[in-house]
């Protein structure tokens, strides 16, 4: 059985195109992707891209309707390497954080969280409330990992596309894959076989 596969939630946050891509990446990687669209996302994709929930669906491996509380997802017995929602909305963060489950995309977050694999939030709002930063502190707490999509300036992007791959690059290190999308800080300045620094004197 094949435990190489992720849980995708695109959420009504704006940066729909950030799943998009996920997607795209997760596939180029040879990972199933198991996907859910909230209606709220739909309306942020006519808004913010040229795409049709047909081009993104055909991404996944497999998709479901954000109001099928009986898919395979939402439930622990379905085995999967964990779960990011990109992006996330306050209002997907507060349904995680507080336990409710009223779509597919918190009830799965929530399964995720209870059989202790990686949830990773998108978290897709600026500037934050104190109930945003309470439900994030909530959700660390629970185990959940909280990844603003906020561009790294060191790597000198040059278009938004390399912004966008940098951070999901950034977050799929969170699960050990490997995009290649990520300029990686001073990295290429280390020797292959450098010896180890000498110990400083106390």
């Amino acid at each position: 059985m094949n435990t190489r596969r992720l849980v995708v939630g695109i959420s009504g946050a704006s940066g729909f195109i950030y799943g998009v891509r996920l997607l795209q990446l997760l596939r180029e990687l040879d990972i199933e992707t198991h996907l859910t669209v909230s209606r709220s996302a739909l309306l942020t994709m006519t808004h913010e891209t040229d795409y049709k929930l047909a081009d993104v669906t055909a991404l996944a491996g497999v998709t479901y309707r954000c109001d099928d509380m009986a898919a395979a997802i939402s439930s622990g017995s379905f085995r999967s390497m964990g779960m990011i929602v990109a992006p996330c909305s306050m209002k997907t963060l507060a349904e995680i954080a507080s336990g409710m489950s009223s779509t597919l995309i918190s009830r799965a977050a929530d399964v995720t969280l209870k059989e202790r694999r990686p949830l990773v939030l998108l978290a897709r709002e600026t500037p934050y409330t104190l109930a945003h930063l309470r439900n994030m502190t909530a959700v660390t707490e629970m185990g959940a990992i909280v990844a603003p999509p906020v561009p790294a300036f060191y790597a000198r992007p040059a278009s938004l596309d390399q912004m966008i791959d940098h951070t999901l690059g950034r977050v799929l290190d969170l699960f050990g894959l490997e995009a290649g999308t990520v300029k990686r800080w001073r990295e290429t300045e280390i020797p292959a076989n450098a010896p180890a620094p000498a110990p400083q004197p106390a």
